[in-house]
């Protein structure tokens, strides 16, 4: 590993990856790689999550293939020296910022979106100039394999490589000194990886998760919202890092949501989701056994069978729920979705405030007040008014956490801001030389005193 990241950072002081010509063909190079292998893409994902081609082109390529062409839109402008202006007191300097790659960065991805959230921060890394190892989740073992075969038929190893492995190949590649990492997973990893790139310093952007909530007030379009809701929490069988993990809906409409979201999984889902052939399954089964033991909290008023042979879990609403409950503990990462009544917002914002920071907020509702209200008083990575999920495939929108949802962001130019380094230069004229900061007696003193006051 020491000698495959030594070969990395000393291609990178060729200085062969830091110019625009170079990076506009890797990300082309890429864009061919995803659509060459696009067949196999999707019988990777049905072998390791059993992803439909619908699915997989929604919610992992096509937003790659977005990603690509914006990048490669805006590339040539973002790596601009950007000039500035300066203050009386610095006239005659000229200030700018030059965005430089970090050099060889490790990008650890996570298992349930593996081709997505594996490439598309490698589209910044690329975009920035760096080189990369890539390190795939051992859980979704099939599209691990797909990756390393494609990346590495088409990179060179010194500028891409990836390292297949568990645990402690992770454990032995953080040991190593890289220049940037950027890790998406559990909050608990999260701290490992801080703690690891610590001893060399090393900057982090970690995309990690949490509770994120739902709030339906009694002036929502109640079937969008159904709808939306649905879809956001049961795509990919409720394995999104920013899936609604729990739904407050006003009293006055709760009877009327449910009976919504009902119709709407059926329609979505089928009368019998379990038989449903596109339907996600649970990664293993250890996740599976944790997610079924979930299923004893509250009331099931939709949903709750599983198939334990294809580790599928039905399209489950649960009622009944208290902060106390086992299922309020953790993020759920599966499709178990508990709905909690209120009938004071107030009282929806003071409880979501004792939480940890989300990843992700969801308000449905109307009333610009309210809005602005909740958008005002709770902390949250990114979110949505009247809809789920879409917020991260549009590429204008940096994505990322705050608190222990993670820290940093990606996608469009904040991809290329993450993986570069902001170096800021002035350049001061030797035309003259003003003498009021050197040291002069009295009149220095007086000039400096009524500049700077």
């Amino acid at each position: 590993m020491k000698d495959m990241i030594n070969k990395q950072r000393d291609y990178f002081y060729t200085g062969e990856t830091k110019s625009y010509s170079f990076r506009k063909m890797q990300l082309q190079q890429l864009k061919a790689m995803l659509k060459r292998y696009e067949n196999d893409i999707y019988q990777a994902l049905r072998a390791d999550l059993n992803k439909s081609k619908h699915e997989a082109l929604i919610t992992e390529l096509g937003i790659l293939y977005t990603e690509i062409d914006f990048t490669l839109k805006h590339l040539k402008s973002w790596m601009e020296k950007q000039q500035l202006d300066a203050p009386f007191t610095h006239t005659g300097t000229k200030s700018a910022i030059i965005y430089e790659p970090y050099g060889t960065v490790l990008i650890i991805a996570p298992w349930n979106y593996p081709i997505q959230l594996a490439i598309a921060p490698m589209i910044g890394a690329i975009a920035a100039g760096n080189t990369i190892v890539l390190k795939p989740s051992e859980h979704s073992v099939h599209t691990s394999k797909l990756l390393a075969h494609m990346l590495q038929t088409t990179f060179d190893a010194n500028y891409i490589t990836v390292v297949e492995g568990d645990k402690e190949v992770s454990d032995q590649l953080l040991n190593e000194r890289f220049d940037y990492i950027f890790f998406t997973g559990s909050t608990n990893v999260g701290k490992i990886i801080m703690k690891k790139a610590s001893e060399h310093l090393t900057p982090v952007t970690l995309e990690l998760g949490g509770k994120s909530p739902a709030i339906v007030n009694r002036d929502s379009h109640i079937k969008y919202t159904a709808k939306r809701l649905v879809w956001g929490k049961f795509t990919n069988a409720g394995q999104t890092c920013v899936a609604p993990d729990y739904v407050y809906v006003h009293v006055d409409i709760y009877p009327k949501l449910v009976k919504e979201m009902k119709k709407q999984i059926t329609k979505l889902y089928g009368k019998h989701p379990l038989a449903n052939k596109d339907y996600v399954k649970i990664i293993n089964k250890q996740h599976f056994n944790r997610l079924k033991k979930l299923l004893d909290n509250g009331t099931i008023i939709a949903g709750g069978k599983v198939d334990e042979k294809q580790l599928k879990i039905a399209p489950t609403l649960v009622e009944d729920i208290t902060w106390y409950d086992p299922i309020m503990q953790d993020e759920i990462f599966g499709p178990i979705l508990p709905m909690m009544p209120f009938k004071k917002i107030d009282d929806v914002i003071y409880n979501i405030q004792q939480q940890e920071k989300p990843l992700a907020l969801y308000y449905f509702g109307n009333n610009n007040k309210e809005i602005e209200n909740v958008l005002d008083t709770l902390s949250f990575g990114g979110g949505c008014i009247n809809d789920t999920l879409y917020h991260l495939a549009n590429p204008h929108l940096p994505f990322g956490g705050v608190g222990a949802s993670g820290m940093g962001a990606y996608h469009g130019k904040a991809s290329f801001t993450t993986f570069s380094h902001q170096k800021s230069v002035l350049k001061q004229t030797t035309a003259v030389d003003i003498p009021v900061r050197y040291p002069g007696g009295k009149l220095a003193y007086n000039i400096a005193k009524k500049i700077f006051k």
